[in-house]
């Protein structure tokens, strides 16, 4: 099935954490007029007429209180938000192995586990030697994936691929070297959703590198491309940025925020309806 004869997905950006953070830390050039710029952890569904596909799992209580991070709530338990249970889950994508990508896998009963083969490679090198290499992944996340290839759980990518008519794997690297983004057909067009390709929106309108990163060219590399793959520049959904709910209509009646990804930007937010599928 050609792009253009798949359906029309609906994307939701579920945030299920917050982080305190200054401008100076969220870009690899000094910045001269530094100032908070704090950090939203998402988790994003996708829904079709009879399917539901998960891109990235968040992580839970433990890593947050080791991370100091704010854990609003689980991210799996905040589908049912959508209607959603984790048995309806039948694809995961996990666009990269750090701990707020890829933690709660244990949660998905019926998931196929979808990542590339260079991400796999990375976390379990030789580059986990360093431990400033290492620091963003945690142990039993990358563990929990092995058990699960062990499973017949996990569908590997070499590259791009597709996984679901409308649906597309992107291999962008840079940040890690396995970093995939996700692009989506939509009734609004082609959104791309660039997880860790560009934390902010600042990231890539500005060509500003974040400086966790494996690879700086190829990150650079990944802004552009995540823009040329996308149907405008607001088609594409940057991982992190707190604006993402600011810019998109918000489901009704959830106090932490989901931005309705599918609809256009608005000026003003408003509410979505979530039950439409």
């Amino acid at each position: 099935m050609t792009d253009a004869a798949a359906p029309d997905w609906e994307i939701y950006a579920i945030r299920y954490a917050s982080l305190a953070r200054q401008r100076s830390q969220n870009f690899i050039v000094r910045d001269e007029h530094d100032g908070p710029m704090p950090m939203d952890f998402f988790v994003w569904l996708l829904r079709a007429p009879g399917r539901v596909i998960l891109v990235d799992t968040g992580f839970g209580e433990e890593a947050a209180r080791r991370r100091d991070r704010r854990l609003r709530r689980c991210p799996i338990a905040a589908l049912s938000v959508l209607g959603v249970a984790p048995e309806d889950v039948t694809d995961v994508v996990i666009t990269h192995l750090h701990y707020d990508h890829a933690g709660n896998l244990g949660k998905l009963p019926r998931a196929r586990f979808h990542i590339q083969d260079k991400e796999v490679g990375f976390a379990t090198g030789r580059c986990m030697c360093h431990a400033t290499m290492r620091h963003a992944y945690e142990v039993q996340d990358v563990t929990d994936l092995v058990r699960h290839v062990y499973a017949d759980r996990v569908v590997f990518h070499d590259g791009d691929a597709g996984i679901a008519p409308g649906v597309n794997l992107m291999l962008i690297g840079g940040h890690t070297q396995g970093l995939q983004s996700v692009r989506v057909k939509t009734a609004r067009g082609q959104v791309v959703l660039a997880s860790d390709a560009s934390h902010y929106y600042e990231n890539m309108e500005a060509f500003r590198p974040f400086p966790i990163v494996y690879n700086v060219a190829d990150m650079l590399d990944g802004h552009r491309r995540v823009r040329r793959e996308a149907d405008s520049a607001d088609h594409v959904i940057p991982g992190h940025d707190p604006l993402v709910l600011q810019r998109y209509p918000l489901v009704a009646g959830d106090e932490h925020g989901i931005a309705c990804l599918h609809l256009p930007p608005l000026a003003v937010p408003v509410l979505c309806d979530s039950t439409a599928t």
